[in-house]
């Protein structure tokens, strides 16, 4: 019922290096990064709020929008970084056997 880990004799750990301390960064990161990229729209909405003008209401809008582009891509550019991190990790730890797949049909049966 329970799957059962085969390691390869003879494989070893790498010790770990950069990706960990990278994966450790990437939420106060997030944090600051996003932080970052909202502050310029809300500098607009706290500027020109009270302001009723129709120039103003779409440079508000237009730093919203560019905000909200901005959180996306550095989000996107993030999980990137933690994929490629995560899939370093996982290729430093110990090598596994694959389990045997017997093709049905192979010219000659084992």
């Amino acid at each position: 019922m329970g799957q059962r880990w085969n390691r390869l004799p003879g494989s070893r750990r790498e010790p770990p290096g950069l990706e960990r301390t990278v994966l450790r960064k990437l939420p106060l990161l997030a944090l600051w990064g996003t932080a970052v990229a909202v502050l310029p729209a809300l500098f607009a909405r706290v500027a020109w709020g009270a302001s009723t003008s129709p120039e103003v209401y779409r440079a508000v809008h237009m730093a919203d929008i560019w905000a909200l582009g901005s959180v996306t891509l550095f989000w996107a550019a993030l999980l990137t970084v933690g994929i490629f991190c995560v899939v370093v990790l996982v290729m430093k730890g110990p090598a596994y056997i694959a389990d045997r797949y017997d093709l049905p049909d192979s010219d000659r049966p084992d």
